[in-house]
């Protein structure tokens, strides 16, 4: 009875205080915390919130509540979920004990506060730095860790002002936080936030008096710094209509590819909800007009400093100079990138001189990375900032982007499309001297034929025409100046110091930079910022014993013995791949078919055991029984009127086929017996399960990355730790982090995933992520406890980039690998070369400054001559052969497939076959790994041999035409002409044959209906 007595209280305190309660709950943690609450009952609260508001959901899951299971501990579990879910003032209209109720008085002062927020909304808003504000409360308990996620997250995505939109609308719901808000703002740097809630504006001013006061102004229709009524803020968004809408465009492609959904980001309706639609308004932008408004009321934007070292480095840049700058990871590179180019624009607004910055960037997603957490947020109060890259849908052209916006931020591929188009007479393009400062990312790239060398030797040439125009008095082309950041330009090949030092003259040389900075006064201070992690190496004992190693190389064996092929390499080792490779070349240029499939196997056999020696044998097991798989499936193929499956399949197995996949049948059962035996676990392994075990368990807050070689492997280790329910146990949360190239059996990652596993990492919900290379450079991924390298070992750059993710405070990074693998000698070869490295870049820094010059401009020589002398040669071999000259051979059955001249191309990229009739060659079937979808085009299906299931490439829809798109690695190519010649080539730049455009119009299927 007094339980039953206890619920109908509970439940009378809900029909009393609704509308409190709805307008203080927050859904989805309460949810969280109420176990006894039926999955269907949380999707339909979910579902409500997400369709039709915070307030709505609040309303279903009381519903829920009320209908409850009811049984012992129901509404008391519903109190405790409040409680921990941060709804305090929720909690306490929820108590039957009336001394946990507000008074009246409180609920008066409480509403009194909400008010002044409202009328300084905006204030507070364009003022206040959301996530310092937001970290300062979840120290003084007015927030929770969830708050925070959210406030972090929201800031990211939508900058500062959404972030502090998201601060208040979730701190008025908290018990008792204005005071300790008050607070928070002072120990910020806020206190003028603080003074203007406090009324303490001129000393004598409370709270009704801020209110009363500001009420009286809106009535009277004026305003004060910080205030603003209806009517001013309609004016305010005419002032701006052009400005906002010249730029749209832009933000909006930059917003929308970073951006979760709608209804994820939106501030929720919450205990503000009116606050919410009545200043919901001031989110308009501020245009150059009203600069002197913007003076005296919008907030100041985070302080562009810079530590004693990185000005130290700044200094030549800021005098006008070319120069690399080299900082390591974690140090700051890009902040010193803005400050410089704050500094150019401000000198050339004030000189009355255009500026106009672009700074190129090597991956896609350092685009929206650079534009969101640093370019943006100290350079948008005066300066227009964007961002564009492959992913951006623009609706206007570059040149375009260029004129309307002094900063750009872009992939480099961009740049250069557009400086080859302004070549061409037909085509709107910029030219290098439309830039007035160039800030080359990542510049140890800027070498050879890489887009960065590219692009700086057209800057090389006109340096060199200057030159001449100088001598002859004529008027010089306008160059701008130059920024290349890197933590690590590397030695290249260099064996010795002298060859270091070139590698490092060769760089800047090419970056035309007049010297490299690295810290030499502040290099303390250097230290103190960036932290050397703990290094160590753990080695594993490859001497176990593996009967499924053992079994699998039988199984190769057999297969040699078969086709009469002796390698001189080991078994599972890069030499062995690297000679089946080029025996599988040979013998399918020689039409030499069995030689070729069993080269094709041994490689898949090789593969597993690179698998085994790296992760487990189920994963190795895998691998191959999905290659059999796919396989058997080539090789049976149903016609193509039997849509139904009623007539039997058709085998296309030949004598050599029916031995290969007859013999892995054989072995199967034995191999996955093995695989399934825990006794013969791979040591490495063990040793990286003993080395995450302890890292996690050493701190309160750990994170961590494994770096790993293939994307296989990246997915199995995560698989690995997913099936160990031990790593749970130690808060392991872990997610793969993989590329967006469709070059691998592995489905890809889009830039979209990538960025939301990057966000959940940031935010604490991955603290382990399992990486390819793809993490090692420039992306902006949170401090870590501990950094493995996974039996990866590459280059010296690859290390430093590496090891500069350990930054956190007593980090450690660690090589994991097996005795015998090499990866320890490499290891120490790499750390030898870094500090080859460095002391080649003091002997660069200490030469005379004349010889210094003389040595760089003879490198710049040499690089535009070799240039031109390789497009001469890439000229003769494009346009000497006629594409009648060649024919393509299916390169597993031999058949002839068509000719040069059927081959078309769409956007200088895809090869098509034109050639009538062409369908009847092939069978197209799903395709698992490719699913990609863009503008113009799109991949459906992959095209298969009807003769022997070889893949010859995918079908693409092009503007509504279906063709087949043709990958050369699968076929051979027989040159007639004088000696017929045979030849395998792994992409269409390297044939030597210029092939015509697509010719839309002779495809397009019409009549005079249509």
């Amino acid at each position: 009875m007094a339980e039953e007595s206890r619920d109908e209280r509970f439940l009378y305190m809900i029909s009393c205080f609704r509308p409190r309660l709805k307008q203080f709950i927050r859904v989805q943690p309460v949810l969280d915390c109420l176990p006894s609450l039926s999955a269907e009952d949380k999707e339909k609260v979910r579902a409500a919130a997400q369709q039709r508001g915070e307030v709505e959901g609040a309303e279903e899951l009381l519903r829920a509540v009320e209908r409850g299971p009811r049984g012992c501990g129901w509404f008391h579990e519903f109190l405790k979920a409040l409680e921990e879910s941060g709804c305090d003032l929720a909690a306490c209209y929820m108590n039957p004990s009336l001394s946990q109720l507000p008074s009246p008085a409180e609920e008066a002062d409480h509403d009194l506060c909400v008010h002044l927020v409202q009328l300084l909304h905006r204030t507070l808003v364009e003022r206040m730095r959301a996530v310092q504000v937001a970290e300062k409360c979840l120290q003084m308990d007015i927030l929770q860790d969830e708050d925070l996620d959210r406030i972090h997250t929201v800031t990211d995505h939508r900058g500062n002002r959404e972030g502090a939109r998201e601060l208040l609308s979730r701190i008025v719901q908290k018990k008792d936080w204005f005071s300790p808000f008050l607070v928070a703002l002072r120990e910020t740097q806020h206190g003028h936030l603080a003074d203007d809630l406090s009324g303490n504006t001129g000393g004598t001013e409370n709270r009704e008096d801020v209110i009363k006061s500001s009420t009286n102004k809106e009535t009277e229709g004026t305003t004060q710094p910080g205030y603003t009524t209806a009517e001013d803020l309609k004016q305010q968004e005419n002032v701006n209509d052009s400005f906002s809408s010249e730029n749209s465009i832009l933000e909006t492609t930059i917003q929308n590819n970073s951006a979760v959904s709608e209804s994820d980001i939106s501030i929720r309706d919450g205990s503000v909800n009116n606050v919410n639609k009545n200043l919901g308004q001031s989110c308009c932008t501020t245009s150059d007009s009203d600069e002197d408004e913007v003076e005296s009321r919008a907030s100041p934007e985070p302080d562009l400093i810079l530590r004693d070292y990185q000005m130290e480095v700044a200094k030549p840049a800021l005098n006008g100079e070319n120069i690399i700058i080299c900082l390591p990871t974690g140090s700051g590179k890009t902040r010193v990138a803005v400050y410089i180019t704050k500094d150019h624009l401000d000198k050339k607004k004030i000189a009355s001189e255009t500026g106009k910055v672009i700074v190129l960037v090597n991956k896609v997603p350092l685009v929206e990375q650079h534009l969101r957490k640093e370019f943006n947020p100290f350079l948008k109060r005066w300066y227009q900032v964007t961002g564009l890259s492959g992913d951006s849908q623009l609706k206007i052209s570059f040149p375009e982007v260029v004129k309307r916006n002094d900063v750009i931020i872009s992939t480099a591929q961009i740049l250069e499309n557009s400086l080859l188009n302004a070549a061409k007479e037909d085509e709107e393009g910029v030219h290098l001297s439309d830039f007035s400062l160039i800030i080359i990312d990542e510049c140890h790239h800027t070498q050879k034929e890489g887009v960065y060398n590219n692009i700086m030797r057209r800057y090389l040439k006109e340096k060199m025409k200057n030159r001449k125009l100088a001598k002859e008095n004529k008027p010089l082309i306008q160059q701008p100046q130059i920024l290349g950041l890197t933590a690590s330009p590397g030695v290249g090949s260099a064996r010795n110091y002298s060859k270091a030092e070139e590698h490092i003259l060769k760089i800047c040389a090419n970056l035309d930079a007049c010297r490299i900075m690295t810290v030499i006064e502040h290099a303390s201070q250097l230290k103190n910022q960036v932290k050397e992690p703990y290094k160590k190496t753990v080695i594993a004992d490859d001497k176990r014993k593996d009967p499924f190693r053992e079994k699998i190389t039988e199984i190769m064996r057999d297969i040699q013995n078969y086709c009469q092929l002796c390698p001189k390499s080991e078994f599972g080792t890069q030499p062995y791949e690297q000679w089946v490779i080029r025996e599988e070349k040979k013998a399918a240029k020689e039409e030499k078919r069995k030689e070729r499939v069993c080269a094709e196997h041994l490689k898949k056999y090789n593969d597993a055991l690179q698998i085994n020696d790296t992760i487990r044998m189920v994963d190795a097991y895998n691998h191959l029984n999905n290659f059999y798989k796919e396989e058997k499936s080539k090789k049976t193929v149903r016609s193509d009127d039997d849509d139904d499956g009623d007539e039997p399949a058709v085998s296309k197995q030949d004598e050599t086929d029916e031995f290969l996949i007859g013999l892995f049948h054989a072995k199967k059962k034995q191999l996955k017996e093995l695989a399934r035996n825990p006794e013969y676990e791979n040591e490495n392994l063990i040793k990286l399960r003993n080395t995450l075990m302890e890292e996690f368990t050493k701190t309160k807050e750990p994170r961590g990355i494994i770096f790993t070689k293939t994307r296989l492997s990246a997915c199995a280790l995560f698989q690995w730790i997913k099936d160990n329910p031990k790593f749970a146990e130690v808060g392991i949360k872990a997610h793969y982090l993989i590329g967006a190239g469709h070059n691998s059996e592995v489905k890809p990652m889009t830039q979209n995933e990538q960025r939301e596993i990057i966000d959940k990492f940031r935010g604490g919900n991955v603290n382990l992520l399992i990486a390819t290379t793809v993490a090692e450079e420039g992306l902006d991924i949170k401090e870590c406890n501990i950094v493995i390298r996974y039996g990866l070992v590459t280059n010296e750059i690859a290390m430093v980039q590496a090891r500069g993710r350990a930054r956190a405070d007593e980090s450690t990074y660690a090589l994991v690998a097996s005795s015998g693998s090499g990866a320890v000698e490499r290891e120490d070869v790499n750390v030898f070369r870094e500090q080859m490295m460095y002391k080649a870049i003091q002997r660069v820094q200490k030469m005379p400054q004349e010889e210094y010059l003389k040595k760089i401009h003879n490198f710049q020589l040499q690089s535009i001559m070799e240039k031109q002398m390789k497009t001469k040669r890439d000229q003769c071999k494009a346009y000497k052969k006629n594409p009648s000259l060649i024919n393509f051979l299916c390169k597993n059955c031999h058949k002839l497939v068509c000719s040069g001249e059927d081959i078309q191309v769409i956007e200088n990229m895809h090869h098509v076959s034109v050639k009538k009739d062409f369908q009847n060659l092939y069978h197209t079937r799903a395709n698992k790994t490719l699913q990609d979808k863009n503008d113009d085009h799109q991949i459906n299906g992959e095209i298969i041999c009807k003769e022997c299931g070889q893949a010859w490439g995918n079908m693409m829809v092009h503007q509504g035409l279906d063709l087949p798109c043709l990958k050369i690695k699968n076929f051979v190519v027989v040159f007639e002409h004088k000696k017929t010649r045979k030849d395998i080539f792994k992409k269409w730049g390297d044939l030597p044959i210029k092939f015509p455009s697509l010719d839309y119009a002779a495809h397009c299927p019409s009549s005079d209906e249509d």
